[in-house]
């Protein structure tokens, strides 16, 4: 009776000691996995000031002008069918 109780005994510390070291293997992937992420948002802030440094000094200004004159094709010039104004295309 005993040498059972010793072998169950003996089975239940390996299965712990391969838990433990599953846990531990989980704990330095997930530290890792931190660390890299930290980097990536450290990385993404510094972007996002020159983000707001680039738009405070109005460099998104210059390129969102609605006046912007772009040739149009002669099919496309003047009024739509309808004379009110609105271009309407045919898509085929």
């Amino acid at each position: 009776m005993q040498e059972m109780l010793n072998s169950t005994t003996n089975k239940l510390t390996m299965g712990d000691d391969a838990l433990k070291a599953m846990v531990i293997t989980l704990k330095e992937e997930t530290m890792a996995t931190t660390r890299a992420l930290n980097m990536s948002i450290e990385e993404l802030e510094g972007e996002l000031v020159v983000c707001r440094v680039d738009i405070g000094k109005g460099v998104l200004g210059v390129t969102l002008n609605r006046d912007i004159d772009v040739p149009k094709l002669k099919k496309f010039k003047g009024k739509g069918p309808q004379g009110n104004g609105q271009l309407l295309v045919r898509i085929e």
